[in-house]
Parts: C-alpha cells; sequence; structure tokens
C-alpha cells in the first residue's frame, strides 16, 4: 500500500485558528514550565544560598547563623532548629558544613530561605511522632556535648526520656528495685522527700 500523502489545506481552510490552538497550547506548556522550575529543588540555588551565611568558608559559623535564624525567622535556640540540626546530620552545634548543607537541605527539597520557612511546621511536626522524638532526643545528646567531661552518660540521658513516657507523674509506677540507673533512683528519693516537707 503506497503511503498516504498529507493533504494540502485548501484555500478556505481556517489556519489561523489551528495557529491560535497551538500558540494556546505552547503558553500553557511555557507557563507550567516556568513555574516548575521555581517549584523544582536547584542544587545550584542551594549552594549559593549556603554561601550568603558561610561567606569564603566551607562552613557556616555562629555569625552566618545568627543572621541565618533570623532570616527564617527562628530564634537559634528554638527547638526547631535542633529537627533541622537533625535532618543536616550536623555534628557540631553552631556551626553547618557544605556537606551537611547540600545533603539536608536536599531532603528536605530546600534551596532557598522561603521554602525552608515553609517546612518549619514540617520540622516541628516531626516531634509529635514518637519514634523521630526518640531519634532527635539521642541525636541531641552527642549534638550539644561539647566537653569531653561527663555529667550525664548517653545510656543515662536515653534512660530519661524512658521514665518520662513510662512513669506516672505522681511516680506511683515506680519499681526501685526497676533496672533504672542510680541518677533516677536518687532523683525519685529527692522528689519524695520534697513532697513530704
Amino acid at each position: 500500500m503506497p503511503p498516504r500523502k498529507k493533504r494540502r489545506p485548501a484555500a478556505g481552510d481556517d489556519l489561523s485558528a489551528k495557529k491560535s490552538r497551538h500558540d494556546s497550547m505552547y503558553r500553557k506548556y511555557d507557563s507550567a514550565r516556568i513555574k516548575t522550575e521555581e517549584e523544582t529543588f536547584s542544587s545550584k540555588r542551594c549552594l549559593e544560598w549556603f554561601y550568603e551565611y558561610a561567606g569564603t568558608d566551607d562552613v557556616v559559623g555562629p555569625e552566618g547563623m545568627e543572621k541565618f535564624c533570623e532570616d527564617i525567622g527562628v530564634e537559634p535556640e528554638n527547638v526547631v532548629m535542633l529537627v533541622l540540626a537533625w535532618k543536616l546530620d550536623a555534628q557540631n552545634m553552631g556551626y553547618f558544613t557544605l556537606q551537611e548543607w547540600l545533603k539536608g537541605m536536599t531532603s528536605l527539597q530546600c534551596d532557598s530561605t522561603e521554602k525552608l520557612r515553609n517546612s518549619l511546621d514540617y520540622l516541628r511536626s516531626l516531634l509529635n511522632e514518637p519514634a523521630n522524638f526518640k531519634l532527635i532526643y539521642r541525636y541531641a545528646f552527642d549534638f550539644a556535648r561539647q566537653s569531653k567531661y561527663k555529667v550525664i552518660n548517653k545510656d543515662q540521658w536515653c534512660n530519661v526520656l524512658e521514665f518520662s513516657r513510662t512513669i506516672n507523674l505522681d511516680l506511683s509506677n515506680y519499681d526501685e528495685d526497676g533496672a533504672w540507673p542510680v541518677l533516677l533512683d536518687e532523683f525519685v528519693e529527692w522528689y519524695k522527700e520534697k513532697q513530704m516537707t
């Protein structure tokens, strides 16, 4: 069978209507593409955003961190900053390295101040999930420890969380013969004595 030949438009065909439909479809595609590019995560934009706070270094230090917190509208001591540090897997309090920033912000799909501001409620909501809360709580021990001198060890730190979740406020279900660390036994003893006075 011979291939079909395309029909040439006749003089009466409305070419302007076809062109108009084509232009309209192109404009819709073009505006959707522009919108998508703005919403899509960009590593380049994320990198530029990092250097707004790091300057010429490959780490955001205390001064940059202060400006960063100001820009996103969060106090440095706000718990959401701990959650953000956890998401970035930051190793030192008050510092974000380039690698931590890129890995964490990529996972959050944030490459601008505005996108991070819009993600703050999500970050706060992670604290409401018991499994995440436990992970963030454990992370906080190593993250906040700035000294080689230990006042509390990690096992005690984790037991405090377990204690707070399982023992009643009046300590009525506390088992003195249980496997709690001495630190918590001493706390219970101190608390009970205080209640009697």
